[in-house]
């Protein structure tokens, strides 16, 4: 901007972020291809998210001092055509040789440049498959054109020639400016003032250093050994007072997936929990409350040949809250499921009231990570309770396991990908530095508050349930397939996920396919529609199996809705094999290293939610009967 308020800036301040592929999970810092770079200029700082995302923004050398000349991007002065710098690539030199390889194969896997231009993405506009423009958020660094003549949809070579590469060394640059006129803002703003709403860019090959038009493109072949590229650029500025400045993202918000989708992913999950529900309400309020008069006029009547007719869920009442087996382990993972829980909710809640956009990077995993880490005592509160209600004594090993096991199988498979990306020498690898901090936070802030849960949890009372517990345990029934645990567990995850398959691929796709997520009131919805529909599932499941005489609940309501977990994995597998375009082993392993990772933590929140729901309804249930 530029106005005669001295606090505007003339000078527009241009970075490059990483370069990433839809063809492959590692992603490279600006350097890596041996494009045009800056000398001892400083870099921004980024936050804890940005640098898990391995995203490592630099400054241009289209914008600050390189080999001591000065490329300045100025408000309103277009540029017609500058020379930033020549990379030559001979035969002779191996280091040359080895940076061509990677620009080769960079071309290859269709790696993207970002840049960054006002907090903005440059964006590269066109016409996709479907014969509406969409707008990238990255450009290619070239194009590849295959034996069989074939090219990427981005690339804009035509009737180029089979097996040839074509290096996209121009870039015409296009930024639109709103004068401010109309706009509260602008009442200072003069003629040559104004605010920035769109940065694009159109790349093209050209062999002239001077910029024309009909000169013929870079473009080699592999046998190639030595070539020649000039970087050159143009900048045209264009007044464009329809786009608000408020709104300047919706350009490239409108090249994804419509709402209407997102709608009918709502539309979807409100009928499988209106169903549920349905369901769940008629047992409450016909079944059960059928079922607990006649046990409480059974129990009423001395008469013992009334008393014999007691029967289904009753029955097990003496063994219902008998304590199950690996208790200590179901306490850990439900402490550290409502860890999750809550960390989830918190993070969604400032999404929807926009303190986590697009537009502000790496904020919503720093903020997931700092949520998380804060909510230490949850988890060890929920922990010790129901491990003292389940009678454990070892309280220092529920603690230690409480504090580390689940966030250390996390960090784990974390650190195995990190010497994965570490040894390929992409962006994506945690510095040391940031490896200690993540330490750090782990046992300085969250370790210690698991410690204060447990505290508070272990020195209250152990829970009393609302029944007593035999000596002896009854024997379970034989129980038809239906009842067993396990077609009983595969058939809970079912409608949880169901109910957010459709939300699920814009997250993959935002995730794999570099795409901005900004539905996050949609997925506050769908979130609390998960949420029922794990509680309303494993509620009835257990019920059918109280039913038919088997207490054994703890467990088989964890894992009930936990299973939906497995489904996400299957579907990752689906998602991995139809939309993305990956050959290569190292990606390979590092998508399912992440996907498992997801799938851990989708684990203990599902699994989670089923148990708190059917420990709630178990105790209400077995609380208004009465038992001789």
């Amino acid at each position: 901007m530029q106005t005669s308020d001295s606090k505007c800036k003339t000078q527009i301040e241009v970075f490059v972020n990483r370069l990433d592929s839809v063809e492959s999970v590692l992603p490279y810092e600006y350097s890596y291809f041996d494009f045009c770079t800056v000398i001892d200029e400083p870099s921004p700082v980024e936050n804890l998210g940005q640098v898990l995302f391995g995203e490592r923004i630099r400054p241009s050398p289209y914008k600050a001092s390189f080999n001591f000349v000065f490329f300045l991007f100025k408000f309103l002065k277009n540029v017609d055509c500058k020379l930033v710098c020549k990379k030559k690539y001979t035969s002779s030199d191996g280091k040359q040789q080895k940076f061509l390889k990677r620009l080769m194969k960079g071309m290859v896997l269709n790696y993207q440049q970002h840049w960054i231009i006002d907090n903005m993405p440059v964006t590269l506009c066109y016409l996709n498959s479907e014969n509406k423009e969409f707008c990238s958020r990255g450009f290619p660094i070239g194009c590849y054109v295959t034996k069989r003549g074939q090219t990427k949809e981005s690339c804009n070579i035509r009737d180029g020639k089979n097996d040839t590469f074509y290096v996209f060394n121009h870039l015409d640059f296009e930024i639109s400016y709103h004068s401010g006129q109309g706009e509260t803002w602008g009442t200072t703003f003069g003629e040559d003032g104004g605010r920035i709403v769109a940065a694009k860019v159109q790349v093209s090959s050209l062999k002239s250093e001077t910029c024309e038009r009909n000169s013929e493109p870079i473009m080699f072949q592999s046998t190639v050994a030595e070539v020649e590229i000039p970087f050159t650029y143009t900048v045209s500025f264009k007044r464009n007072n329809d786009i608000r400045w408020a709104s300047r993202w919706d350009y490239i918000l409108k090249s994804l997936p419509q709402t209407h989708i997102q709608w009918f992913s709502i539309l979807n999950s409100l009928v499988i929990v209106l169903f549920l529900s349905g369901m769940v309400a008629m047992i409450l309020l016909r079944t059960l409350y059928k079922d607990i008069a006649r046990y409480n006029r059974i129990v009423d009547n001395i008469n013992e040949e009334d008393a014999q007719e007691e029967f289904g869920w009753k029955l097990v009442h003496g063994d219902v809250f008998r304590s199950p087996n690996k208790g200590m382990l179901l306490s850990v993972l439900v402490g550290n499921g409502v860890q999750i829980t809550i960390m989830s909710l918190i993070t969604l809640i400032f999404a929807c009231f926009g303190f986590l956009s697009p537009s502000s990077r790496g904020a919503l995993m720093t903020c997931a990570i700092v949520c998380y880490v804060l909510l230490g005592t949850p988890a060890g509160y929920t922990s010790a309770r129901f491990y003292k209600m389940f009678g454990g004594g070892n309280w220092k090993k529920n603690v230690l396991m409480t504090a580390i096991a689940c966030p250390g199988v996390i960090f784990g498979i974390f650190f195995i990908l990190n010497i994965v990306l570490w040894a390929n020498g992409s962006s994506a690898a945690i510095p040391f530095t940031t490896f200690v901090a993540l330490l750090a936070l782990w046992f300085c802030v969250s370790t210690p508050l698991v410690f204060l849960g447990a505290y508070l949890g272990f020195k209250r009372h152990a829970l009393q349930n609302p029944v007593r517990t035999n000596q002896i345990a009854r024997q379970i029934p034989e129980q038809s397939f239906y009842t067993k645990p396990l077609p009983g567990i595969i058939m809970g995850g079912v409608l949880p996920f169901g109910c957010i398959f459709i939300q699920l691929f814009f997250i993959l796709n935002s995730i794999w396919a570099h795409q901005y997520y900004y539905f996050f009131g949609f997925l506050l919805v769908v979130y609390i529609i998960l949420i029922l529909t794990c509680s309303e599932t494993t509620i009835l499941l257990c019920y059918f199996h109280l039913c038919a005489e088997d207490y054994n609940w703890w467990w088989r309501s964890f894992l009930t809705s936990s299973f939906t977990a497995v489904y996400f994995f299957l579907y990752s597998i689906y998602y991995f094999i139809s939309k993305l375009e990956i050959s290569d082993g190292t990606s390979t392993f590092l998508y399912f290293g992440y996907t498992l990772m997801l799938t851990f933590i989708l684990f203990l929140f599902t699994g989670t939610i089923g148990f708190l729901a059917c420990f709630w309804f178990i105790r209400k249930i077995y609380s208004v009967i009465k038992v001789d």
